[in-house]
Order: C-alpha cells, then sequence, then structure tokens
C-alpha cells in the first residue's frame, strides 16, 4: 500500500517514499516557504502556560538527572 499524504503549502498530493526527497513537501519551493512561515514566526507550536512553580533544588537535580539518562552523551565516560 502506498502511502499519500497532502503537502503542507499548497495541499499538492505527496507519495511517500525514499525517492520524494522533500517528503512531506512536494518541492524545495513548498519545504522553503514553510521554513520561511517558521523564521518569521508565522508558525508555532503552542503549549498551555503553566502557573509558576517554584523549583527546589531536589526537582533541579531530578530533571537534570533525568535529562543526562536520556542524553548520554553529554555524560563524561567513566
Amino acid at each position: 500500500m502506498t502511502l499519500k499524504v497532502s503537502c503542507p503549502t499548497c495541499q499538492k498530493e505527496v507519495i511517500w517514499q525514499p525517492e520524494s526527497q522533500f517528503r512531506p513537501f512536494c518541492c524545495k519551493r513548498c519545504q522553503l516557504i514553510d521554513i520561511g512561515e517558521w523564521a518569521d514566526e508565522g508558525h508555532k507550536i503552542s503549549q498551555p502556560l503553566q502557573g509558576d512553580i517554584q523549583l527546589t533544588e531536589e526537582m533541579l537535580d531530578a530533571l537534570e538527572g533525568e535529562f543526562l539518562q536520556s542524553n548520554k552523551f553529554f555524560v563524561e565516560p567513566e
């Protein structure tokens, strides 16, 4: 089964395959238009505003430990 998607810029149908080098876009032009929208902050990934949360040292240490575990390239070799 061939997966077909719509180009996010012009809505032209794009076949999702390795030969479609600009996927999900139909062409370089549409890809550049989209990148320009992100650069001009026309596109945004929004997240609900969270209330003011006071971070304690323990919370920061836990977040740092979690980050280091999932990003092992930051950990110095033993």
